[in-house]
């Protein structure tokens, strides 16, 4: 199964990105900052640093220069690979993705959504179209392209936004087409891709046949 390219990414993914300052100015969030979210072992600064991640770490990857001795990998290609799709709670991988959040976190609310104004400032200047060449993943050691890094951002932004927000009792933000129909896409791939076929199939059509699980991830 293959995820069709999306048109209008960029401003898919920045209208996704935009929805973050307000969700990370949510009354309560500073004071909940240090307890745990809805994520297990993770506190609500933590989970928001990482959320404030995926527009963070984006304009610094589209200027880098890509190393053109990296493999370009297609999008499920890259979820095939990467350690934490699998990854049990206190596996290395995981470990390390929430030390890295809790770091983050240590510079407090009022810092992250600052940095992430910014960034989408940046961003707005950057994505002008979807032309571009591949972004290089150091962190993985393959490159994506553009397009498809821009979709596994927009997926993050709209998984971890409805964590952040379940984790202050709140909604997540309203999403549009968009943003909402590429995401799914592409968690419906990587459910098939763990569940197979059918198991997707029934969950959505047959409740007397569903199974208990097609989580996509």
């Amino acid at each position: 199964m293959t995820v069709p390219a999306v048109p209008g990414i960029c401003s898919a993914y920045l209208d996704a990105a935009s929805t973050l300052p307000a969700l990370l100015r949510t009354e309560g969030l500073a004071e909940a900052w240090p307890h745990p979210s809805a994520l297990a072992k993770m506190s609500v600064g933590a989970l928001a640093a990482h959320l404030g991640a995926q527009v963070l770490m984006v304009p610094g990857l589209l200027r880098a220069e890509p190393d053109p001795t990296t493999e370009v990998v297609p999008l499920l290609g890259h979820y095939a690979r990467v350690a934490w799709v699998d990854a049990d709670l206190d596996d290395e991988v995981m470990v390390a993705i929430r030390a890295g959040g809790e770091r983050a976190a240590m510079a407090g609310p009022a810092a992250l959504v600052d940095g992430v104004e910014v960034a989408l400032v940046e961003l707005g200047d950057l994505l002008g179209s979807v032309e571009g060449a591949p972004v290089t993943l150091p962190w993985v050691g393959w490159s994506l392209t553009r397009t498809d890094f821009l979709l596994t951002r927009m997926m993050e932004v709209v998984v971890h936004s409805d964590d952040l927000a379940a984790s202050l009792g709140i909604e997540a933000p309203a999403l549009p087409p968009a943003v909402l129909q590429p995401v799914l896409g592409l968690l419906t791939a990587l459910s098939v891709r763990r569940h197979g076929q059918a198991a997707v199939v029934r969950a959505l059509t047959r409740a007397e046949r569903a199974p208990a699980d097609i989580t996509a991830f």
